[in-house]
C-alpha cells in the first residue's frame, strides 16, 4: 500500500505568557491510500494540533512549526506559500471540524456554501456546480437534495448538519480527509450513522482518512491503523487488532481498561490515575512515568527508543526493549 501523506519528526510550539508550550514533539506517521488512520489520546495530547499542522492552520503567532516535514505526494507542505496552500486545502486535503454548526455559515444556504468550494477549485459553470452539489448530498444520504440545498443550516438536525459538512469536505474529491472529533457533538444513534457513512464514502471514493478522536469505540468501528498519542508524542502504533488485543504500552493498556466493553459485563472500569505532564518543560524520559505502575528508573531518565513489535506495530517503551536487561548494570534498571 503506497503512502499518500507522510509526517516526519513534526515539532509544534506555542508561545504563551507562561513560556513555550511544546505541544507536538517529534510526531511521525504515514497515511496510505484508501485507509483510515485513527489518532487517539486524552485531551491536550496534541492530536488536533497535529491535524491542523498538516493543513497549515496553526495561527502564527502564537503557534509555529519549529521542525519536521509534511510530505503530500512527495511534496513538503511546509515549503509552500499561503497562496499555494489555499489551492491544497479543500481540493487535495480537506478537514471536518468537531461542531458542524460553527463550521457552517448561518446566513447562506447549504447549496451556496458547498458550491463555493467547487467554483473556487474547478473551472465549471454554476449549473454544473449545482448538479455536483446535488450528487454529493445524495452521496451523504440527504433526502430531497434538490429542495434541501435551498435551506439554511438551522433548518437541519445536528446529524444532518454533520452530513452536510462531510459533503462540503468531499465535493472537490480530495485525496485526504482529516476528521477532527467528527461525532463528539452527536448522540450515539446519529454517531453510528455518521461512522457508517464514513465507511460508505471511503468505499465509493477511495479517500484516505485521518480520524482524530479520544473515543476508542469510534476507532474500533472504522480504523485500519491506530496511532496512540501522549504528551505530544506517538507512543504506540499498529493495526486495529494489534492495538486492541496486543497493546504493549502501559498508556494504551490504560486507555483500553477505562472503556466499557460488552464482553466484560460486570467488571469495573479502571481509570488512569494522575494527569498528563506539563508541556512547558517536558520530561527528558518517558512522559507517562508518573502515572505508570511499571515504571523503572531508566524510564525517568531516558526517552525509550522505538521498538518494532511486528511489521506495522511499534511502541516507545523500555519494557519492550530487548536491551533493557543488558542496561541493568549501567543505569540501574530497577522497578521504582
Amino acid at each position: 500500500m503506497s503512502e499518500i501523506l507522510s509526517v516526519q519528526d513534526l515539532h509544534v510550539s506555542f508561545t504563551t505568557y507562561g513560556g513555550e508550550v511544546k505541544a507536538v514533539r517529534g510526531v511521525s506517521f504515514d497515511l496510505h491510500k484508501g485507509e483510515t488512520l485513527a489518532i487517539v489520546g486524552e485531551s491536550g495530547c496534541g492530536k488536533s494540533v497535529t491535524s491542523q499542522s498538516i493543513m497549515r492552520l496553526i495561527p502564527n503567532p502564537p503557534g509555529r512549526i519549529t521542525e519536521g516535514k509534511i510530505l503530500f505526494k512527495g511534496e513538503d507542505l511546509l515549503g509552500k506559500s499561503e497562496a499555494q496552500m489555499r489551492k491544497v486545502r479543500g481540493a487535495d486535503i480537506s478537514m471536518i471540524f468537531q461542531d458542524p454548526m460553527t463550521a457552517l455559515n448561518p446566513t447562506l444556504t447549504i447549496g451556496d456554501q458547498i458550491m463555493e468550494g467547487i467554483l473556487q477549485h474547478n473551472d465549471i459553470s454554476k449549473k454544473q456546480a449545482k448538479q455536483k452539489v446535488i450528487d454529493m448530498l445524495k452521496l451523504v444520504s440527504i433526502p430531497n437534495p434538490e429542495e434541501r440545498l435551498k435551506q439554511y443550516p438551522h433548518q437541519f438536525s445536528g446529524g444532518m448538519r454533520q452530513r452536510i459538512v462531510i459533503a462540503m469536505s468531499l465535493v472537490c474529491e480530495p485525496d485526504v480527509l482529516i476528521a477532527d472529533e467528527p461525532t463528539t457533538a452527536l448522540d450515539v444513534t446519529i454517531q453510528a450513522q455518521i461512522l457508517e457513512l464514513f465507511k460508505e464514502v471511503q468505499k465509493k471514493t477511495g479517500v484516505s482518512i485521518i480520524l482524530i478522536t479520544h473515543d476508542l469505540g469510534v476507532v474500533a468501528q472504522v480504523a485500519d491503523r491506530i496511532a496512540v498519542m501522549y504528551a505530544g508524542k506517538i507512543v504506540e502504533e499498529g493495526n486495529r487488532r494489534e492495538i486492541f488485543y496486543h497493546s504493549q504500552h502501559p498508556y494504551t493498556q490504560g486507555l483500553l481498561r477505562s472503556v466499557p466493553r460488552l464482553d466484560l459485563e460486570g467488571e469495573d472500569l479502571i481509570p488512569i490515575p494522575g494527569s498528563p505532564p506539563d508541556l512547558f518543560s517536558p520530561p527528558s524520559g518517558c512522559p507517562f512515568v508518573p502515572r505508570c505502575e511499571m515504571a523503572m528508573e531508566v524510564c525517568d531518565r531516558v526517552y525509550p527508543v522505538k521498538t518494532q513489535i511486528s511489521k506495522e506495530h511499534h511502541v516507545d517503551c523500555w519494557l519492550q526493549d530487548k536491551r533493557a536487561k543488558e542496561m541493568l548494570s549501567t543505569v540501574s534498571l530497577t522497578i521504582r
